[in-house]
């Protein structure tokens, strides 16, 4: 430290004296003064240890040159080639009588005469900036060659990355490298003039488009870049859940295989899955007209509610003969008494994707009805759910590439007469399904692990077990309101003919008094709340002051048999409006009515009549679950329908909303729910359990 006359010790604290000598004295703790990055000697370069573990990747021959280097500097700056020598300090390096200028011009003349080639005084101060810099290191010599972008001509990477734009090119193709070596040459005749900057030969420009790709980070095909640029920043921390439900995570893919959906019309589902984090626990939705609002709340409900052994399941998979305490949660919850051995959770985080099933209003809403916190990730972010991703690949293995008319992941991977094969109905695969869900809980993961057995890989069932008695469990049962909480919500006025939207009216005498009136929900425009079920349009619920109510279609009685809102989408494209709304609205029920008819008797219908009856009879004809709860099946005597059919795609666009002056703006599928899985236990108000048709 500049400025100081002397130093002296006491135990851990040290003097320093000014040195002007006015007197003044500073005071520090030794252990202060060392770590202070300022604190070095005045005299002499920092003592480097040499870095073994670099020097052993260059021959012998340059690690004893290096050596010989660091010798020579030492000496320039402190008289001694070795630290501590014992040897006498030859008179042109005495830092007492000559100048640091003087001592590296001696070096310079010395070397140069032992015969070393090229030394001047300029070559012994690049030395020792080299050693302060690198140490011993960096006194190697290293040959370093110009890449192929140095030795391109400037103006052709100039173009080359005007013409690949990183953020673009991370969702689409660049196109052939042939594409590009025109367009690279219509930049450079534009910018510079015709023929006055060339592009190189094919092969060099296809060398060099690699490497321009690899400089941004737009390497691999697509699919990589967009991953790449979706991955979060490291370091990473991975995540960590101490009970169940404490982290779910939901994603939505379609099934890799071909099904029969009716009439022999061949289609594909679509699968949305919830995995627990914790436990790995699975829970599935097979859908044939793929994810809808309806699915997230069906999720919600087979996770906090006990699956009933089918009958032909193997005893092996009855939750009596696992690891599960089922003696005491059974007395807990009597639920357990016949269920197959799959796990109970009530989730506490759900981490979906920015699917617009995901983070609807009424998907965020449900939640919070149920206590659950929603959390999406950023967008095309798959790393951030590995998990739920990981799952699929799983379910294909285990699962999907077993079944008939397996598709593979990708066209390349398909048979060339897939459709051909011996497919499964609807019907079939869902058994299989729900009897693969309970497998996978006896199958054994390498991911769940014991602290006290870290050898050994547990099953969902076992990983459970270990964590009931710390986390515990306390049943959930749902009452009517809660269904109806969980399914899609839409905003409406109460006029004196009643509720209106996609060329229905709702109306019963229980909306008088509400006519007209403001719902106290000043966010909405005073609209209501109207809850609806996509697999029965006939009926709605309205949240009055007393709570939920009940309101049925003023045609329903003209339909005899039941419908989804996709057929609906389908008659109210064929039938073309010529007189008032409410004539329209009874010619629309009439031409339903009949398209039931002819469907249910099967008559000649044509290529569009037959996909959309297909996709609406899908689902109904999934067996009924015993013992298992369909959360869209609400309870409500007066429209018990026997069919539930698949969820369409609610779009504005494709059925016209003749209240949209009222609405304004509010749209139709702003909210989620569940979706049928095809049973009838419900739980009604007295809390007994009570079977619909």
């Amino acid at each position: 430290m500049a400025g100081v006359e002397g130093a002296l010790a006491d135990g851990v604290r040290i003097w320093l004296a000014d040195a002007d000598g006015d007197g003044s004295l500073a005071v520090f703790a030794l252990a202060e003064l060392l770590r202070d990055p300022g604190f070095r000697p005045v005299d002499g370069p920092r003592l480097r240890v040499p870095q073994v573990g670099l020097l052993s990747t260059v021959p012998e021959e340059q690690q004893l040159r290096a050596l010989d280097l660091e010798r020579h500097v030492r000496e320039v700056e402190t008289g001694c080639p070795v630290p501590g020598g014992r040897t006498a300090i030859k008179p042109q390096y005495d830092p007492a009588s000559t100048t640091l200028a003087e001592r590296e011009q001696a070096k310079a003349d010395e070397l140069a005469a032992q015969g070393w080639a090229g030394v001047s005084r300029a070559t012994v101060r690049r030395w020792r900036a080299r050693y302060h810099t690198g140490g011993v290191w960096g006194l190697v010599v290293k040959r370093r060659g110009s890449t192929r972008l140095d030795r391109a001509a400037p103006e052709v990477v100039e173009a080359l990355r005007a013409l690949l734009p990183q953020e673009a090119l991370r969702s689409r193709s660049r196109g052939w490298k042939k594409r590009m070596r025109r367009e690279t040459q219509w930049w450079l005749d534009a910018r510079h003039g015709v023929g006055v900057v060339e592009v190189p030969a094919k092969s060099t420009f296809n060398k060099l488009i690699d490497a321009v790709e690899t400089s941004v980070g737009l390497q691999g095909t697509v699919v990589q870049r967009r991953a790449r640029a979706a991955r979060p920043m490291p370091p990473f921390t991975p995540m960590l859940a101490l009970r169940p439900g404490e982290i779910v995570m939901l994603d939505s893919s379609p099934l890799d295989a071909l099904v029969v959906l009716d009439d022999g019309v061949v289609g594909r589902l679509e699968l949305t899955t919830a995995v627990d984090v914790a436990m790995g626990g699975l829970w599935g939705v097979l859908r044939p007209a793929g994810t809808k609002l309806t699915d997230v709340a069906v999720l919600l409900a087979q996770m906090m509610t006990p699956v009933v052994m089918r009958p032909g399941w193997d005893a092996a998979l009855s939750m009596a003969v696992s690891v599960v305490p089922h003696e005491r949660l059974t007395a807990v919850d009597e639920r357990f008494k016949d269920a197959a051995a799959r796990p109970v959770i009530v989730p506490e985080t759900v981490v979906v994707d920015q699917g617009k099933v995901f983070i609807s209003p009424a998907t965020r809403a449900a939640c919070e009805s149920l206590g659950i916190s929603l959390q999406p990730v950023p967008p095309a972010n798959g790393p951030a759910k590995g998990h739920v991703e990981r799952c699929f690949g799983s379910i294909n293995t285990e699962f999907v590439q077993w079944l008939p008319g397996f598709t593979g992941s990708h066209v390349g991977e398909r048979g060339s007469r897939a459709e051909q094969e011996q497919l499964w109905t609807v019907s079939e695969i869902q058994a299989l399904w729900e009897e693969f869900l309970v497998h996978w809980h006896h199958r054994p993961h390498e991911g769940l692990r014991h602290p006290l057995m870290p050898k050994k890989a547990l099953t969902p069932n076992q990983m459970w077990a270990a964590l009931l008695p710390v986390a515990g469990y306390v049943p959930v049962p749902l009452s009517a309101d809660d269904f109806v909480e969980l399914l899609p919500v839409r905003w409406q006025p109460i006029t004196d003919a009643g509720i209106r939207f996609g060329y229905r009216t709702y109306d019963d005498p229980c909306l008088n008094g509400h006519r007209g009136q403001h719902s106290g929900v000043a966010s909405q425009k005073g609209l209501w709340e109207v809850h609806y079920n996509p697999y029965d349009p006939a009926r709605i619920w309205v949240r009055l002051p007393k709570g939920f109510v009940e309101v049925a279609w003023i045609h329903a009685t003209s339909v005899s048999l039941p419908f989804t809102h996709h057929v609906w989408e389908h008659i109210c494209k064929v039938v073309e409006r010529t007189s008032s709304r409410e004539e329209h609205e009874a010619e629309l029920a009439l031409a339903l009515d009949a398209f039931l008819k002819r469907a249910a008797r099967k008559e000649k219908l044509s290529a569009t009549e037959r996909r959309v009856v297909a996709k609406s009879r899908a689902a109904s004809a999934v067996p009924v679950p015993e013992g298992q709860l369909d959360v869209l099946d609400v309870h409500a005597p007066s429209f018990a329908l026997a069919g539930v059919y698949a969820e369409p795609d609610l779009d504005d666009d494709t059925v016209p909303n003749e209240d949209d002056d009222l609405a304004d703006g509010i749209n139709d599928e702003t909210a989620a729910g569940p979706a049928a899985t095809g049973c009838g236990l419900l739980a009604d108000a007295d809390g007994e359990d009570q079977w619909l048709p």
